[in-house]
């Protein structure tokens, strides 16, 4: 039997624990005709529902369609090869369009594919810098803040196609501009636009709602088409605005590179990064909800840099893991990463086979379907209780909508953030106790380590000379100034003073430094200072900091402290 005080340490993952895809693994099980026919059917639900959605996120990214099915062929099959997470959809996501418009409009198409590549490269280095861990770290109200952000950015760029609107010149980026540039361009509704926009959101409701197991999606953009083909109704088409979609993979090559270029568009590859790194490890915890598996989260980083270097490469968008999709592989009866793959082969045999029949594809249906995904994107009973929940989390998820909206995605992230660990470190902070032990020992003392009744002896709770004080919660800078102003106090009519840290489960510099003063200062007033209960990670920080004879001593517990006393006092 184990000694319970003994401490069990787990073995380091190795490198094959951290990195070996989940493709792999499932193989390593088993793979029958049973589990093919599984993702196959799952791979080609998933394809229905990507098929539309990739060509009007590519849109609305100021793009042309078939850059968005680039990205989900070529990023969602590299995804599924190489993820860490069994479910993974990977793609380009309705998150991506604020991002890569405003780099398309600033840098061009270039400039866009080299953000994209460098957003791979840093990907892949921070799975191998094994950061994985620490992006899951972004607090919830951000998260719901910002994609709450990024919906009314999405819904106002489709406010256009949805109405039919006509321009005198660029649609402004930024939303205010935006807004007052479709208003001044009222006038110019197409009622035919409209028509189809209400029609397509009205078949994807209630398809939806009727029929939840038919793709909604591809089902309202067929009929859109057909009416409009039909009727021969004068609105934009796929066809007519960008002359329809390739039977054909590009051959891959290189962006245009520069030293100059490259620096320009470094921050919009660290906020592609982060962003991927943030969605598609978000959608493998959800996808570990629903199914009890979990996900890699280090190689799930490798995997989506790599899938967003090879999207670069054949002239796509950013690539990250998808939650509606990666969902929708799940419900669909998905065994393995197989169907992710077999979702972006499905979406190819599309293009080489019916892609001529996108051309017909009306752009005001488009514009429906990302107007449905940004309705979805909210997620208000979140939002309702965010509000509701403290005055803290509802300001972090204010600034981070507002900032989203009026200033950028990355700065709303990096802001909300700063603004949660304030507030932790506030909420930490108001955690963290000092009081002194009166009695140090309980009154009714239970029996010791041989079983034997020990008699309680007053004289341990009325020693004069001896002062004990307990830290109880994490001690870090954030309490330091609290504590040490209890501390201060230490040296009054005194002569030993034991600080019992025993439940203390860690310890930082800061708070280090403070009882190294506190130690410093005892030792000048002639008054013994004895640390007891600290753990071995607590004593090591306080040793590091000169917590050590001849200002201090350690000992295991309060008991053993004041045991050491009297032995001292009846030498």
């Amino acid at each position: 039997m184990k000694d319970p005080g003994h401490t069990v340490r787990q073995a380091r993952p190795s490198f094959a624990d951290l990195f070996t895809p989940k493709l792999v693994t499932v193989l390593r099980e088993g793979y029958g005709a049973a589990q093919l026919r599984a993702d196959l059917l799952a791979g080609l639900t998933v394809a229905i529902v990507a098929l539309p959605l990739s060509m009007a996120i590519a849109i609305a990214s100021h793009v042309d369609p078939a850059r968005g099915l680039f990205t989900a062929i070529v990023g969602g099959f590299l995804v599924g090869a190489l993820g860490g997470s069994r479910f993974q959809i990977g793609g380009p996501a309705g998150a991506f369009i604020v991002l890569v418009a405003a780099t398309v409009d600033r840098h061009g198409i270039d400039g866009m594919l080299l953000a994209t590549l460098m957003a791979g490269a840093i990907l892949v280095a921070a799975g191998f810098l094994r950061l994985g861990a620490y992006v899951k770290f972004i607090p919830y109200p951000v998260t719901v803040g910002f994609t709450a952000g990024i919906a009314v950015i999405i819904m106002s760029s489709q406010l256009r196609d949805l109405f039919g609107l006509t321009l005198q010149g660029k649609e402004p980026g930024d939303l205010v501009p935006r807004l007052i540039a479709l208003g001044e361009a009222a006038g110019t509704i197409n009622p035919a636009a409209v028509a189809i926009s209400i029609l397509t959101i009205a078949i994807i409701v209630a398809v939806k709602r009727l029929r939840p197991s038919w793709p909604g999606l591809l089902v309202a953009v067929v009929a859109a088409s057909v009416v409009t083909a039909l009727f021969q109704l004068p609105v934009e088409t796929v066809g007519s605005q960008f002359g329809g979609i390739p039977r054909s993979l590009p051959e891959p090559s290189l962006p245009a590179f520069s030293l100059d270029k490259a620096m320009a568009v470094l921050p919009d590859a660290i906020a592609f990064a982060l962003l991927a790194a943030i969605e598609s490890l978000l959608s493998a915890v959800v996808a570990d909800g629903m199914t009890g598996r979990r996900h890699r989260s280090n190689c799930e980083l490798v995997a989506q840099g790599a899938a967003n270097i090879g999207s670069a490469l054949f002239g796509g968008l950013c690539v990250t893991g998808l939650i509606a999709r990666t969902a929708t592989n799940i419900r669909a009866g998905a065994h393995g990463p197989a169907s992710g793959m077999f979702h972006s082969l499905f979406i190819l045999l599309f293009m080489l086979v019916a892609a001529p029949l996108a051309s017909y594809i009306p752009l005001a249906a488009l514009a429906g379907v990302l107007a449905t995904v940004a309705w979805n994107m909210v997620e208000r009973p979140a939002v309702t209780a965010l509000l509701r929940s403290s005055r803290g989390d509802a300001l972090v998820l204010v600034a981070t909508f507002a900032l989203v909206i009026f200033r950028d995605l990355t700065t709303g992230i990096v802001v909300g953030f700063a603004l949660g660990a304030m507030l932790f470190i506030g909420r930490m902070a108001r955690s963290v106790e000092v009081e002194v032990h009166a009695p140090p020992v309980s009154e009714d003392r239970a029996d010791d380590a041989n079983g034997e009744r020990v008699a309680y002896d007053p004289s341990e709770g009325a020693d004069p000379d001896t002062v004990v004080y307990r830290i109880s919660g994490a001690f870090f800078f954030g309490a330091a100034a609290t504590v040490a102003a209890v501390l201060d106090r230490i040296a009054d009519r005194r002569k030993n003073f034991i600080l019992d840290c025993s439940a203390v489960p860690f310890l930082d510099s800061t708070a280090a430094n403070v009882i190294e003063g506190a130690a410093r200062k005892a030792r000048q007033a002639g008054v013994r200072f004895i640390v007891a209960g600290a753990s071995r990670q607590v004593r090591h920080m306080l040793v590091t900091h000169g917590v050590r004879p001849p200002l201090a001593t350690f000992a295991p517990t309060v008991a053993a402290a004041r045991g050491r006393l009297k032995a001292a006092e009846a030498a």
